[in-house]
């Protein structure tokens, strides 16, 4: 077959299928699960953290989509490539995936343990094995109907998160009637808004910054969306504010209806809260809009992390073989690759269980700060020498992009000193020190 007869990737994602696969991304364990934590380390005040974390994010979203007006057949991993150079591009792309496949484990290790809700006898390793399964044979779909798929799975737990939001509001506010309507009262008990005080926001902000790790993934859309260039812009504008609202008002539900330090570890607060004021019926609703949201999120990342590999492959900065397509316009090898460690974290789950799932949180939280960080960087470096003017702009260059990489560099750092993190941390500099090492071998070798 000639080379111009090859599959490539299709440009069949729509607005909606990238607005609903970036949210896919975002609205997964991060805010079902990992909210029980940050509610933990701050009390009510964590809705704080998420207001702050979401502004960094939208200057970091709206950075990709200038460079996407201007370079519109690129995609974020380019960006770093075109203002940094091969190496950068290169460690950063492997860190990429080394990110979103601890993202896809920790997904459906997630929707193993909700399905334990029912099947309480059946192992953990069994349910997520198959969840497993479920995200593999997705993602064997066409990228059309992958997006297809995403955006019903995405739009029923956003959905969900608003019926949750309406019915939680009334019970709080004595609409729905209960026997004593909490109203404001667990926002002031129990040590207050900021029970743990002021600091305990930023040490939430660790475990927020991984709960939003995943908006990114518009930036590796550009290469199958029609016009990303005016598509994208768009895009931001309306994601942020959904984000944000998707985040902080279910947490202040969360928190008006249970006290924030009563909160059970073990499952999901969603679900402890309908259980909690005698819905049972509509937990178990919520349980299977749980499970969705993190398959969708897994789904999510499973995309993310075979994109990023066929991008790695197409510049030699990975092997050949990643970059073979299926007559679909599928990753098809690089889709295999994430299997087999999908798998392999299913089972490891038999041995770890939720250690495992503690030690792969930190994982991805560090390295979203990297990789919003090199956005950042790319966009002040190549601002100056855009060749051509970019139809939509940040706002406030170059001060609001230089605070947001001063931000996320003191957040990394907290994420460095931190003891919880240890083992995360050092898996993660671990094989970053591996990245720079290989890059340096590698691209000695291809100058030579």
């Amino acid at each position: 077959m000639k080379s111009n007869e090859e599959p490539t990737l299709h440009k069949k994602l729509r607005p909606r299928h990238i607005t609903f696969m970036a949210m896919g991304g975002v609205i997964g364990t991060g805010i079902f699960k990992g909210s029980t934590e940050t509610i933990s380390l701050a009390g009510p005040g964590v809705i704080l953290s998420y207001v702050f974390a979401g502004l960094l994010l939208l200057v970091v979203m709206g950075a990709i989509a200038e460079m996407a007006t201007v370079y519109p057949n690129m995609n974020m991993k380019d960006f770093i490539r075109k203002a940094f150079g091969e190496r950068l591009s290169f460690i950063i792309g492997w860190l990429y995936c080394f990110m979103w496949l601890a993202v896809c484990v920790i997904e459906v290790i997630a929707a193993g343990s909700f399905l334990q809700y029912w099947l309480p006898d059946v192992p953990l390793w069994i349910l997520s094995l198959a969840s497993a399964a479920f995200i593999i044979v997705v993602n064997m779909l066409s990228v059309g109907g992958f997006g297809e798929l995403e955006f019903w799975l995405a739009g029923i737990k956003i959905a969900m998160i608003i019926i949750f939001i309406a019915l939680g509001g009334c019970i709080l506010f004595g609409i729905i009637p209960t026997e004593t309507p909490p109203y404001l009262s667990n926002y002031a008990q129990h040590g207050g808004f900021l029970p743990n005080g002021w600091l305990a926001i930023f040490s939430a902000l660790l475990v927020v910054t991984f709960s939003y790790g995943g908006s990114e993934l518009i930036g590796l859309t550009l290469t199958e969306t029609e016009n990303p260039e005016k598509v994208l812009p768009r895009v931001v504008k309306s994601f942020i504010l959904r984000v944000i609202l998707f985040y902080t008002l279910p947490i202040l539900v969360i928190c008006g209806l249970i006290p924030w330090n009563q909160l059970d570890a073990n499952t999901s607060p969603f679900v402890q809260v309908l259980s909690s004021v005698g819905l049972q019926g509509s937990a178990h609703v919520m349980n299977f809009i749980l499970i969705t949201a993190v398959l969708s999120a897994a789904n999510s990342g499973i995309y993310g992390a075979t994109r990023m590999l066929h991008s790695l492959a197409i510049n030699g900065e990975g092997p050949k073989s990643l970059a073979r397509l299926s007559s679909n316009g599928v990753p098809v090898n690089s889709l295999k690759l994430c299997a087999v460690i999908l798998i392999v974290g299913s089972m490891v789950a038999y041995v770890a269980q939720d250690g495992l799932f503690r030690i792969l949180m930190a994982v991805p939280g560090f390295v979203v700060l990297l990789v919003w960080s090199c956005i950042c960087l790319s966009q002040l470096k190549l601002r100056k020498s855009y060749p051509v003017e970019p139809t939509f702009k940040i706002w406030g260059y170059p001060y609001i992009t230089a605070v947001t990489v001063g931000c996320l560099w003191v957040i990394a750092f907290l994420f460095l000193i931190d003891p919880q993190n240890r083992i995360s941390i050092s898996v993660c500099v671990a094989f970053m020190a591996f990245l720079i090492i290989w890059s340096l071998v590698k691209f000695r070798r291809k100058q030579a």
